[in-house]
């Protein structure tokens, strides 16, 4: 980086997603902003684009030095934003004249590795920073004071996201690592190769989210970590170290102090709930209180096959598994404003370990019809096959074998957990649509692992609606404006309610204007389907 006074920095945010962190939209990951931050520290003019602006024709402002950030170490599901795929990044830097920096997981590609100038797994921003200030940089992890500095330095990354200021999700780190460092950890994941956890102090976390605050943003999630229960936990050399509720209360408190709409967390260790309940009880006490409803803790279960688990070094036992997603029932069942219970567990099911059987598909699904039958909440069943990051895995079960059990789940446990979860006639505050499909707007609520919502009739593109859900698929609902106008609404809209159907809703439909109930009987045939739908209704006039 030799003679430069002023160097121009290029940010492209081709979005990560890993174990421990969200960086597609709605979520800007925490490394963009990092990487903001060190190259103004270092006295560079950053700026900041993401690949769908790129995607949509935005020109990239001219740069000294490009910086790419990118990259899944889980495979993924997304409704809007992808991840850069390779091709992209290759078309990306085959014009430009500028030296190059890789980082997240995309820079343990070898073929990407092999056009960048610079390829840096570890830390993207540290790399960032030392390029610019010495000329060169090796492979580094920034120091906590660094850390914290760019991460203030870096706020302004998120003016410049298309997602600014709704719905955007600011992912923020609480640390570096994993507890589980000193047996080498889960076989396919990448975190314990971070090392022994370097945690951040609660006081710096929320200086950072303040500065965001300032800066319109007002969702968040403390979601880049193995283990929110075990945040500061005392290291003692197991892979099970003693959490630490004070630390945990000190930061949701400080949090919640800046008033947020949404404020959520993401993954836990059951081993270390189990294991620590007096502890873990405080816990989920404090995120209770402090987080806002539709939390979810998603629990690296992966398989409950204990020979698999053992294989695989995994983090829990079965039984552990049970343990914590009973004691999140017990925390978090009652309701929020959102609609949603406050805190709702989730498993991560893993397919593909090494040592697994066709026998262990039925282990894994055996225990979560347990789960069900025990009458239970569960936020999310996530499926998915492993990706050969760390190392390689031979095949255990075909790919239709795989289908084959994500479908029986999908049908047999997926649908009666979600029909349990939000019955119809539930009422799903602050959902934010998203994408039309044919007739059908697709929406969200703001938040860890939210409810997809199909909306069966026009509504507008990047707005918050009130829903009432009015079915249910296996992995979405499709749900109403809420109250729906019967005078105004579209027949589609009718046509949604529960017991109508086309011909009901076309009686309705004419029987416009209506007062209230007595007309609406007097529309349709049954008095038991007027009671039924009656809920759903406002009987507003349309202004003309």
């Amino acid at each position: 980086m030799d003679g430069f006074t002023v160097p121009e920095v290029l940010i492209f945010d081709g979005y990560i997603d890993e174990p421990g962190s969200l960086g597609v939209p709605p979520y800007v990951h925490p490394l963009p902003r990092a990487v903001f931050g060190a190259a103004r520290d270092a006295g560079g003019t950053p700026h900041y684009v993401t690949v769908d602006q790129w995607r949509n024709g935005k020109k990239l402002p001219p740069s000294d030095l490009l910086v790419v950030l990118s990259g899944m170490s889980v495979p993924g599901r997304y409704l809007r934003g992808m991840p850069a795929s390779r091709r992209e990044l290759l078309q990306l830097i085959e014009a430009y004249r500028g030296e190059t920096v890789l980082g997240g997981p995309a820079a343990l590609d070898p073929v990407l590795k092999e056009r960048f100038h610079h390829s840096h797994y570890l830390d993207a921003a540290a790399a960032v920073f030392d390029l610019l200030d010495v000329g060169k940089a090796g492979d580094r992890w920034r120091k906590s004071e660094e850390w914290d500095r760019w991460m203030l330095l870096g706020a302004d990354c998120v003016l410049s996201h298309p997602d600014h200021p709704q719905p955007l999700t600011a992912e923020m780190e609480t640390y570096r690592g994993c507890v589980r460092y000193v047996n080498g950890g889960c076989s396919f994941c990448v975190e314990p190769l971070k090392g022994r956890p370097v945690f951040r102090e609660p006081e710096a976390i929320v200086a950072e989210a303040r500065a965001l605050r300032e800066r319109g943003v007002v969702n968040f999630r403390l979601g880049s970590q193995t283990c929110i229960i075990s945040y500061k936990a005392e290291l003692d050399g197991t892979d099970c170290p003693r959490p630490n509720p004070d630390a945990l209360e000190s930061l949701l408190h400080g949090m919640a102090s800046l008033s947020p709409n949404v404020l959520h967390v993401d993954n836990a260790n059951p081993a270390v709930m189990a294991r620590h309940p007096e502890e873990t009880e405080r816990i989920l006490a404090s995120l209770v209180k402090h987080c806002t409803s539709g939390n979810v803790l998603a629990l690296g279960m992966e398989t409950a096959d204990p020979e698999v688990g053992r294989i695989n070094n995994l983090n829990a036992t079965p039984e552990e598994v049970l343990w914590s997603v009973r004691a999140i029932n017990r925390a978090g069942r009652g309701r929020g404003d959102s609609g949603l219970p406050y805190l709702l567990p989730g498993i991560n099911v893993l397919v593909g370990l090494e040592g697994e059987k066709r026998e262990s598909l039925e282990i894994n699904y055996r225990f979560l019809k347990g789960i069900l039958d025990e009458g239970l909440l569960l936020r999310r069943i996530n499926i998915r096959q492993v990706m050969p990051v760390r190392r390689e895995f031979p095949q255990t079960v075909s790919h239709s074998e795989f289908l084959h059990f994500k479908e029986k789940i999908r049908q047999e446990i997926d649908r009666p957990l979600l029909e349990r979860l939000v019955p119809v006639g539930t009422i799903l505050r602050s959902v934010y649509t998203e994408m039309r499909e044919g007739k059908v707007t697709f929406g969200r609520q703001i938040g860890t692992y939210p409810l997809l919502v199909g909306i069966p009739h026009p509504v507008e593109l990047e707005r918050f609606y009130d829903v009432a859900v009015v079915g249910h698929g296996f992995r979405s609902i499709s749900a109403v404006e809420y109250p729906l106008n019967v005078n105004g609404c579209h027949i589609t809209a009718l046509e949604g309610l529960p017991g109508l159907g086309r011909k009901r809703a076309i009686r309705l439909f004419r029987a416009r204007p209506m007062e209230g109930y007595e007309d609406l009987r007097k529309a349709l045939d049954d008095p038991k389907v007027a009671e039924a739908v009656l809920p759903f209704l406002s009987f507003d006039h349309p202004e003309h």
